[in-house]
């Protein structure tokens, strides 16, 4: 193991941070106003270390810290590879941004039970389980995710929040339970839960069938988190019900998370029977696009219809995985990119458009680009690169996937990723004709309401960054696909992961 490095702090302080301003909030119960900076200051605090880890990352190369000094495989190590220095900062943006949209959009009443202090405890777990080394570990940061992000969906009490959430805990206790079976199996067949020391065991256990077999059941753990077809329903079935803050927290980085576990194991660990495991996910991919979208066409809710496109844009992620090519996964992690970005946005921009029309239900709504057009254009953004129209973000990410199905004779998803391409915009369309460009009902909300000129332009400024940021991807993709490229190199060929876990010499041979 080769000395420790002093940036190696910069792999803790995603955790720290979070934790620290949770104690904090936790320490001002009862004063909104001091949780409210504690939650801006925390998430901007997140936001700066994630930029810090990337930058170091990519300069110095894969970061390792031995908790309590304890050498890996023995003991429990944080790595920071390019694809967690990736999530952490896209957390980091995203935690930022509804902070900051929370100061205006969250009731007083939700804060005095303790709002701020669960969104750091959510985007704690979020960034302990982008940087576990140690796959026992990712399942207790799942499980912190699980209880803070189950206390946001029901705080309210209202019934539709409370049948939500239990839809919600339910299914995810379900993959816990797979989880743990899965973790217990894995342990009895390597003897190790590092997830380096577990790819150079298993591809030496000479039963492929039995690591195949192992590999489904985190599969459906991982895929219940992920959303993957056929394990998506409970996802439009709760992230509806909440508040649009803690809805738009959910869409971005809560699914991210599953599809973040299988794009590390099924590269790093289980890639003993690649033909068999991608091939089956490239089928899954495909599947997860098609329900996807056709849900969300067939909704006439501003937020199921968002809600059902998480599922569908999960699929494009999971092909770019499938394809288990450079370009592939270069196109996969730039998808999670923009994706994150964009449906974060959508649900904050639904928050808002609640607020002016006085419903989520689109056939109440209308109007809303003559009342207010700010409203409108910020909307179109991110609903036309989810779309995949350019010059966004959501263009050069599925460009890249089309290209990487075309270049390996995958035809059929390539048909399909185009097909769920025009039926996103169709279905954008509707949100747009419905909630914007329709005259509004008589009677309806959309004339009448007239809200605050400051807690509007605090609505509107986290909506207008994630926008510029959207735009910005889309105009300057060039080295940010260089960067998803080089993570998909150091995912490929998980030497480097290895040997910066357990030494120089833990790789003896062809992994591969």
């Amino acid at each position: 193991m080769s000395d420790p490095q002093p940036m190696n702090v910069l792999v803790v302080l995603p955790l720290v941070i979070p934790l620290v301003a949770a104690a904090a909030s936790l320490l001002a119960w009862g004063n909104n106003t001091v949780q409210r900076w504690f939650g801006v200051v925390g998430t901007g605090a997140l936001l700066a270390s994630g930029i810090a880890l990337l930058l170091v990352v990519r300069e110095q190369g894969i970061l390792v810290v031995e908790v309590g000094d304890w050498p890996a495989p023995f003991g429990i190590v944080l790595v920071a590879d390019l694809l967690s220095a990736i999530m952490v900062l896209i957390t980091g943006v995203i935690g930022f941004a509804v902070a900051l949209y929370s100061l205006a959009a969250v009731e007083a009443r939700h804060e005095a039970f303790g709002y701020f202090p669960l969104l750091q405890i959510l985007l704690l777990g979020v960034c302990g389980a982008f940087l576990t080394g140690d796959i026992f570990n990712l399942y207790v940061w799942f499980e912190v995710m699980l209880i803070a992000s189950f206390v946001l969906l029901a705080l309210g009490g209202r019934r539709s929040q409370i049948e939500g959430a239990l839809k919600y805990v339910t299914l995810n206790l379900i993959a816990s339970v797979f989880f743990l079976s899965g973790v217990g199996i894995l342990y009895g067949i390597a003897g190790t839960l590092n997830m380096a020391d577990l790819s150079v065991r298993l591809a030496a256990v000479g039963r492929p069938e039995l690591v195949t077999v192992l590999a489904m059941i985190f599969l459906a753990a991982f895929g219940i988190k992920a959303a993957i077809f056929p394990l998506f329903f409970w996802l439009p079935a709760s992230y509806h019900t909440p508040p649009s803050a803690v809805s738009a927290l959910f869409a971005g980085l809560l699914t991210k998370v599953g599809v973040y576990a299988i794009f590390r194991t099924f590269t790093l660990i289980f890639t003993q029977d690649v033909a068999f495991t991608h091939t089956l996910l490239l089928i899954i991919a495909g599947l997860t696009m098609i329900v996807g979208v056709l849900g969300a066409v067939a909704q006439r809710e501003f937020r199921r219809v968002l809600s059902f496109h998480i599922v569908s844009q999960i699929g494009y992620m999971i092909m770019g995985l499938a394809l288990f090519t450079p370009l592939g996964l270069a196109a996969g992690i730039f998808y999670v990119i923009h994706h994150i970005i964009v449906k974060t946005n959508l649900f904050l921009v639904s928050g808002v458009a609640r607020r002016l029309s006085g419903s989520y239900d689109l056939a109440l709504s209308g109007g809303l680009y003559r009342t207010f057009p700010l409203t409108a254009v910020l909307f179109l953004i991110p609903a036309l690169s989810l779309a995949g129209l350019p010059p966004f973000s959501g263009f050069l990410a599925k460009l890249g996937l089309v290209l990487a199905g075309l270049e390996v004779g995958s035809y059929a998803i390539v048909a399909v990723a185009l097909a769920v391409s025009l039926l996103t915009l169709f279905s954008m369309a509707k949100i747009w004709q419905e909630a914007f460009w329709k005259a509004p009902p008589e009677g309806s909300a959309t004339e009448v309401v007239r809200p605050r000129r400051l807690a509007l332009t605090t609505l509107h400024l986290p909506i207008a960054m994630l926008a510029m940021i959207t735009v910005s991807i889309g105009l300057l993709g060039e080295p940010i696909f260089e960067l998803a490229e080089e993570a998909a190199a150091q995912l490929l060929d998980p030497t480097g992961y290895i040997e910066a876990v357990l030494g120089p010499n833990a790789v003896t041979g062809d992994q591969r």
